[in-house]
């Protein structure tokens, strides 16, 4: 089969609701860019209908339809990672199937990339999160930009194009936990970034509660830097040369005015700071060893129950 221009990346995870007004909307969006291009649909693992709706679609539109049915749940990303070893196209934008990001928008990713530019980026405007989640994602963006170095306004945002050559410097990778925005920024000579608009999520409830946000995030910050654990170094360093002042301090209080029992929370109290900051440390080397123990192990990222596609 002969390449597609634009290859259209959607993992779905328990969309069965949302689903319907996907189709509705992006098809016309695609067919009014007037370019070939290719729809892969990517099942991680949903234990509601959407595979069933999937393949419904296959048949409805198998001449731009293409889906990848996960055998078990892998994560959003990995999901991803599938579409891109199975996309054809020479631009490939990823989408979610919460229709926040409006469809219509693919275009203006498009276009960006046949401007020259290999990695293009999406910033949401007037978003329909709640406060905490804009301002938890303002706070982490900062954070991940300071650490990492990887400068992206809206790492949420998961509506972002690539061009085929830093689609296939991500295949060669075989990391088996990454963050594909950051990962994609890592390789690309020109990013650049547009505004898009934004919307509520059409049905069903976000796949990301703030425990799997806090889980993506060290992810990130894990993957692309080791500056977490080389400032636990120096802080490491800096408080052993303030205990030993300390202690040095105490000691010469001992002799001059002999022993006294003041004090001793203030000590109990420094003590238990710590013994914090020293576990807080102790798990995220953790982190890192872990993800070694991971990446050793070499078992797949993903497993494929089948794919739906047209064959010449």
């Amino acid at each position: 089969m002969s390449a597609p221009e634009i290859s259209v990346i959607v993992p779905v995870y328990n969309e069965e609701a949302g689903l319907p007004a996907l189709f509705d909307r992006l098809y016309p969006a695609l067919d009014a860019l007037q370019s070939p291009y290719e729809i892969v649909f990517i099942n991680d693992g949903s234990r509601d209908r959407s595979a069933a709706l999937l393949r419904e679609q296959f048949q409805r539109r198998p001449d731009v339809t293409r889906a990848i049915l996960l055998a078990a749940n892998a994560g959003q990303h990995m999901a991803i990672m599938a579409g891109f070893e199975h996309c054809r196209g020479n631009i490939v934008v990823t989408l979610d199937a919460d229709l926040q990001n409006p469809p219509e928008e693919i275009g203006k990713l498009v276009a960006k990339v046949r401007e020259g530019h290999d990695c293009v980026g999406s910033v949401r405007q007037n978003r329909q999160d709640t406060a905490f989640r804009r301002h938890a994602s303002k706070a982490m963006n900062g954070l991940r930009e300071k650490i990492t170095r990887i400068k992206m306004t809206d790492q949420g945002c998961m509506l972002r194009a690539y061009s085929r050559d830093i689609i296939d410097a991500i295949n060669s990778c075989q990391e088996v936990s990454t963050f594909i925005p950051a990962l994609a920024y890592s390789f690309a000579q020109h990013p650049t970034e547009v505004e898009v608009a934004h919307e509520e999520r059409h049905a069903g409830e976000s796949k990301y509660s703030l425990y799997t946000l806090i889980r993506l995030n060290f992810d990130l910050m894990t993957s692309f830097s080791l500056m977490p654990l080389q400032f636990f170094s120096m802080l490491g360093i800096i408080i052993s040369i303030f205990s030993a002042i300390f202690v040095g301090f105490l000691a010469v209080r001992r002799i001059v005015m002999g022993p006294e029992a003041e004090g001793l929370f203030t000590l109990f109290g420094i003590a238990f700071f710590l013994i914090g900051l020293t576990l807080f440390g102790v798990g995220l080397l953790g982190e890192y060893v872990g993800r070694i123990y991971q990446q050793v192990r070499h078992r797949p990222r993903y497993r494929i129950g089948a794919i739906l596609e047209r064959s010449e």
